[in-house]
């Protein structure tokens, strides 16, 4: 029997992901205002002997963010060698690759030395392993009392529709509301700094729209595949549950500091 249930991302492909978000600046709801906002809590503690990385860059529209606006040196972590390709191409292009460089590796396995990072960056990405997590996971690798500052999926409401809390109990069921994800970062050995709401249009403007010319070349590149067809469905379908019901939802910034 057919299923005809609606997939989530990682249920696609991920060539096929990966071609799908690697013409898109971010492949996650965000800005540069949000990135410059969260870094403005953390970056009077950086310096050129800082090392910073931001796990799960992709194409790097953040990592840029980052490299541009502190003395540190960034490096860049994506499970995708054409994101990170693309990093290290615009960090040339920018003049940036003296401090700005990305490898191709998992956040689940960062390659860094325990206690050898200054700060870990990861905006829309945690997902992907969960928040509490990644947190607990990669606390090791950061110096006594470095930061993180990491963007997450949570409720805004303590209720909400039906169909927006069965569309993110398949999405992601870690979502969670601030005060519990607060809760979660504390138990993972972090004193919180700030957390804020990234605003619509990081969603709207940011990530959503860009997809529209996308979503025309992706299907241009695979006119054949009718898996390609059901991506484009999928992500048009995440858009049309945002704009339906993004009040009672959106991503935070958690930015955080280990404890001793």
């Amino acid at each position: 029997m057919e299923n005809n249930e609606p997939k989530t991302i990682h249920e696609f492909d991920f060539e096929l992901i990966c071609d799908y978000f690697s013409t898109l600046e971010r492949q996650g709801p965000g800005s540069r205002e949000a990135t410059l906002r969260a870094l403005g809590f953390v970056g009077e503690s950086l310096t050129a002997q800082s090392l910073v990385a931001d796990l799960g860059c992709g194409t790097g529209g953040q990592t840029v963010t980052l490299a541009q606006n502190t003395a540190a040196r960034i490096v860049g972590i994506d499970l995708f060698a054409k994101f990170t390709d693309k990093l290290n191409a615009n960090a040339r292009k920018l003049g940036l690759n003296d401090r700005l460089t990305a490898q191709t590796a998992s956040m689940d396995n960062p390659p860094f030395a325990p206690e050898s990072l200054d700060g870990i960056w990861c905006e829309g990405a945690i997902y992907n392993i969960g928040f509490e997590r990644g947190l607990r996971e990669w606390r090791p690798l950061l110096k006594p009392h470095a930061f993180v500052a990491a963007t997450e999926a949570s409720w805004f409401t303590d209720e909400r529709p039906a169909a927006v809390e069965a569309f993110w109990h398949e999405a992601y069921a870690g979502i969670d509301t601030i005060p519990n994800k607060i809760a979660q970062m504390q138990r993972c050995g972090y004193a919180l700094t700030a957390a804020f709401a990234l605003p619509e249009t990081c969603w709207t403007d940011n990530f959503y729209a860009p997809q529209a010319k996308a979503q025309r070349l992706f299907l241009e590149r695979h006119p054949h595949n009718a898996t390609a067809r059901e991506l484009v469905a999928n992500q048009r379908r995440e858009a049309d549950m945002y704009a339906r019901y993004h009040r009672y939802y959106g991503y935070v910034f958690y930015i955080g500091r280990k404890t001793a």
